[in-house]
């Protein structure tokens, strides 16, 4: 590998490190750009990414229940990676129906997607409050004064699955740094389930995940001048059931260098070696109760869909 440093967008600095790395990977929250919006938008309709629909189901059914026991009657609703805002929408619809008083206040990387939502849920809801915050999430927490009124934290879809064990804590703990007392955590936790089910939602039959992940090569030589030649990879999704975690990987299918114009740097790829670009964690409703304790929350519901493949949890801030 041939390096020479100069001033880097924070993209180049982590594309940098992650390559740098052995074994080599790039962060999954690179996926977003406008075009890996779009494919993620497709993963979720898919037959085989159960993860939606089993969101959608538990919402739609205990929505109401959760906003008539837990929310304020003024407060901060505050969505971490909101997307396209699909689920929230359920959430709103009872909001508004309980004559509640709130802002609501999407966080994203990606600002394409909070104008995409903003602009869609205010022609739904007209007389909806607030804005698009495009910062991190704990940066975008300590913008938000929540002296003397309560903020709800949302943080569907499996994100927190995103994370390792270890990191998951950590995250958890900040987050709750960033929170008062009594504020509100509902967040959507994958759970552990039929090998084979979990499989095919990262492995699907068209190919769209395939597509995601190879997005962010083509990610990578659009914004920052690199060669990769995307037909020399391919998409590898794994699952590890002991750890009860889903990991995908892009492969070198040959010897072959790669260099990116940004950084000016030249990086090697021995064949079939690896580069980590998702994980996504799954839990038992045991692991759940024990990470709620250890995080300075306490657990006040869970909210399973029929099948029992996913739970939105109910956490507030001790």
């Amino acid at each position: 590998m041939e390096q020479v440093v100069t001033k880097l967008t924070e993209f180049a600095k982590d594309v940098l490190e992650g390559l740098s790395a052995v074994p080599k990977h790039i962060p999954s929250r690179y996926f977003y750009d406008e075009a890996g919006d779009k494919l993620f938008q497709k993963i979720m309709t898919l037959e085989e990414y159960y993860l939606t629909d089993a969101e959608f189901e538990i919402l739609s059914t205990f929505g109401r229940e959760i906003v008539q026991k837990y929310l304020d009657e003024t407060f901060y609703l505050v969505e971490l990676g909101a997307g396209d805002g699909l689920k929230t929408k359920l959430l709103l619809d009872e909001i508004f129906g309980s004559k509640r008083q709130f802002s609501y206040l999407p966080v994203d990387i990606s600002q394409h997607a909070l104008d995409s939502l903003m602009a869609d849920l205010r022609n739904n809801y007209p007389d909806l409050k607030g804005h698009g915050i495009s910062d991190d999430y704990f940066k975008a927490l300590k913008r938000i004064n929540g002296v003397g009124k309560q903020k709800v934290v949302m943080f569907l879809g499996s994100n927190i699955g995103n994370y390792t064990p270890d990191e998951a804590k950590e995250f958890l703990i900040e987050l709750r740094n960033n929170l008062q007392v009594n504020d509100i955590l509902l967040i959507g936790i994958d759970l552990k389930k039929d090998p084979e089910v979990i499989k095919r939602a990262y492995n699907d039959s068209e190919g769209v995940t395939r597509e995601f992940n190879l997005n962010l090569l083509r990610r990578i030589n659009r914004e920052l001048g690199a060669n990769f030649d995307i037909q020399n990879f391919e998409h590898l999704p794994v699952y590890d059931i002991d750890a009860g975690a889903a990991k995908s990987f892009l492969v070198s299918k040959e010897d072959q260098d790669v260099t990116i114009n940004s950084i000016a740097t030249t990086f090697s790829f021995q064949k079939n070696e690896k580069i980590g670009t998702e994980i996504s964690q799954k839990y038992s409703l045991e692991e759940i109760a024990s990470l709620t304790e250890r995080t300075g929350f306490e657990l006040q519901s869970n909210y399973l869909d029929k099948r029992g493949y996913f739970v939105d949890s109910v956490w507030k801030a001790v």
